[in-house]
């Protein structure tokens, strides 16, 4: 299993690129299904997660071939879901966005129960219940699924709540030989903007992008693509909490700070000097390329209280790198992450190596700081677990061996390459 050892306590300094969006890569990816013609993605990154969603559909017949470190050509027209490998499946939560794709195009699905992060109970009712709505049977069968479309669908159909993937699946679902139908309490986070446009540019109706309430008119067909995905704006924020922790001054490129609103204001309410550089270039015309300066030499002041929020509130995945960013701010916080039950095992992490961290319940904890940081050896337990626990170290005095690597790889492309290109000591060990 890999790990990483890390010398803290030393300032970065430099430029670092953000990568495509991990959470639009997939669901875009798992769409390509429904057209027959070739799509070419750009700005694909090269992540554990696309990795895999990319295996499943080859093992489906999908034909993948990556034109460039971040490009790739996907020619989907020989598929057959029949052959989806169910191992796969289950190792991914991604894998959930084939069942929309899938009966979208085929009218049919045998799956297995999608795996993923084991970050707490995360119900697949939304998506279920939606189907449902949608004209589509559901079988359960010993963690496999059987969807096959045999009613007419609801002209107007309402999630069970604000869920991202199962508003994406919604969306697949009815972008094919459907009439028109209305999505309420659609999720409107930038992954599922992200999924519309590329759905758009292959010839889907889809109005409403980046509200709660989405009108689609089904299409026959869809046609060839080629499509950027956007930047990771998890990452960006991932990046700003780094340059706050470490004292560092940082410029973080080619970033999407249109999808970022709050979280930018709660940055500078901090203490932290952001100024954003808008470019002229514009892969997207609903939103402009920037590059974004963080100076994270400034006296932190604590948040009294931060929560997520659905879109266009504070990201979910944001919450455990604003977290250790608050170990250093003067004063006390909460943290109430009201979607996850299990998204708190990082903070003993935290504790061990010297954080003032109480745990109110399995969804608040409350963060006195400042705090210095001292290097242990820690394991990241998810995804945002492990970048945020990777700026822990950075900021810590003394060396740190970070546990459960796979979880960092599933989600940020080379991170240790491109941290070290800063001047942080990091380094990969399979020991």
């Amino acid at each position: 299993m890999s790990k990483f050892i890390i010398q803290g306590a030393k300032s970065l300094q430099g430029s670092i690129k953000v990568a495509g969006f991990k959470n639009a890569a997939t669901p875009i990816i798992a769409s390509t299904v429904m057209c027959k013609e070739k799509i070419k993605l750009h700005n694909v990154p090269v992540i554990e997660d696309v990795k895999k969603m990319l295996q499943i559909l080859v093992s489906m017949g999908s034909k993948v071939v990556w034109t460039d470190k971040n490009s790739l050509e996907i020619d989907n027209a020989d598929l057959n879901p029949e052959k989806l490998d169910m191992e796969l499946v289950k190792t991914m939560r991604s894998s959930i966005l084939l069942m929309g794709a899938l009966v979208g195009r085929f009218g049919k699905l045998k799956t297995r129960e999608p795996g993923g992060c084991q970050i707490g109970a995360r119900s697949l009712d939304a998506h279920l219940m939606g189907f449902e709505q949608l004209g589509i049977d559901i079988q359960a069968e010993d963690k496999f699924f059987i969807l096959e479309k045999k009613r007419p669908s609801a002209e107007s159909i309402t999630m069970s709540e604000f869920s991202v993937t199962g508003t994406e699946n919604m969306i697949m679902a009815t972008t094919l030989n459907h009439g028109a139908i209305t999505i309420n309490i659609a999720a409107a986070d930038p992954s599922v903007q992200d999924l519309c446009w590329f759905l758009q540019s292959m010839g889907a109706e889809i109005a409403g992008i980046g509200t709660h309430i989405l009108k689609i008119k089904g299409v026959k067909t869809l046609h060839a693509s080629e499509y950027h995905i956007m930047p990771d704006p998890i990452e960006t924020g991932t990046f700003i909490c780094l340059a706050g922790c470490t004292r560092s001054d940082l410029e973080i490129v080619n970033c999407a700070p249109h999808f970022m609103a709050l979280e930018i204001e709660k940055y500078r309410e901090v203490g932290l000097k952001i100024d954003i550089e808008y470019q002229a270039e514009r892969k997207n015309k609903e939103y402009r390329l920037a590059n974004i300066k963080v100076s994270g030499k400034v006296e932190l002041r604590a948040i009294k209280k931060i929560h997520d929020m659905p879109y266009p509130g504070f990201a979910a995945d944001l919450l455990q790198p604003f977290s250790v960013l608050m170990t250093q701010a003067e004063g006390t916080s909460l943290v109430h992450d009201w979607m996850y039950d299990g998204r708190l095992k990082y903070v003993a992490e935290l504790k061990k190596m010297g954080a003032n961290i109480v745990v109110s319940d399995p969804h608040r904890i409350i963060i006195i700081g400042p705090s210095p940081l001292f290097g242990k050896e820690i394991t990241s337990f998810d995804l945002r677990a492990g970048a945020t626990l990777i700026i822990a170290a950075l900021a810590a005095t003394g060396t740190s061996v970070v546990d459960n690597i796979y979880q960092v790889d599933r989600g940020y492309e080379t991170l240790d390459l491109r941290l070290s290109a800063l001047g942080a000591k990091i380094e990969r060990t399979n020991e």
